[in-house]
């Protein structure tokens, strides 16, 4: 991911400023007071005693084969620790592919159904490029950005020098004294998406500021969920009379 950021304010003045990202706070810890967890991964099945496998040899029903002899079980593998893996494909007969599948993007419509399917279109990273990230100019206040978006991730916006701390904290004071975000984003208008690194997800971004004293804190919140309403089924009927 991009560790600079390109930005441009809501005067046209652009500067080139760190991005870092914020970790989470880190959760409660499983395991007893006093002791460290380790987590192990064991074997549970293998090929041999799937479904399909079952199938194959003693037919459709083979309950009482299960009963009998346990043939789901396979006493020399179930039980093994596994410390290393690798990812293989298999195609749709199960057989082993040497070679990489071609991928295909599939693309949804907002109620769920499939709207089409394409090859991958590869994508660059455009938030620190000669043409800055800009302000849209529109301004969503706090309390209606967290109920209707989703935010994925945030990063912090960062001065790299005197001039660069001026020039965010003159931004982080204005969009305080509006207790809004204001929505960012590349292109002419701000308004296309931003990716962070070749092939990376569009995000749409939220610049949130605040200001104590002398100091101040960026925050980008990036998010590719718009939560909207589902039309009821009532409304759907009478678009169609």
């Amino acid at each position: 991911m991009s560790s600079t950021i390109h930005l441009a304010n809501a005067k046209g003045r652009d500067a080139t400023i760190g991005l870092v990202s914020i970790k989470a706070a880190p959760g409660p810890k499983l395991g007893l007071p006093g002791e460290k967890l380790y987590f192990r991964r064991f074997l549970a099945a293998t090929e041999k005693v799937t479904h399909e496998a079952l199938v194959k040899e003693f037919g459709e029903d083979y309950s009482k084969n299960l009963i009998d002899s346990d043939p789901e079980i396979d006493i020399e593998s179930i039980g093994m620790q596994i410390e290393q893996t690798q990812t293989v494909y298999i195609d749709g007969a199960g057989e082993l592919m040497y070679v990489d599948p071609n991928f295909i993007e599939v693309v949804f419509n907002p109620d769920g159904t499939e709207k089409e399917r394409r090859d991958p279109v590869d994508t660059v990273m455009n938030v620190d490029v000669e043409t800055p990230v800009r302000f849209s100019g529109r301004l969503v206040s706090i309390q209606d950005a967290v109920r209707k978006f989703g935010f994925r991730r945030k990063l912090q916006l960062r001065h790299v020098d005197g001039l660069t701390f001026d020039f965010l904290y003159e931004i982080a004071k204005e969009l305080e004294s509006k207790e809004s975000m204001m929505v960012i984003g590349t292109g002419a208008k701000g308004t296309s998406s931003l990716i962070f690194q070749a092939n990376g997800r569009p995000y749409r971004g939220f610049l949130e500021g605040r200001t104590k004293d002398k100091s101040y804190r960026l925050t980008l919140h990036l998010s590719e969920m718009e939560l909207k309403k589902p039309i009821s089924n009532k409304k759907k009927a009478s678009d169609v009379e």
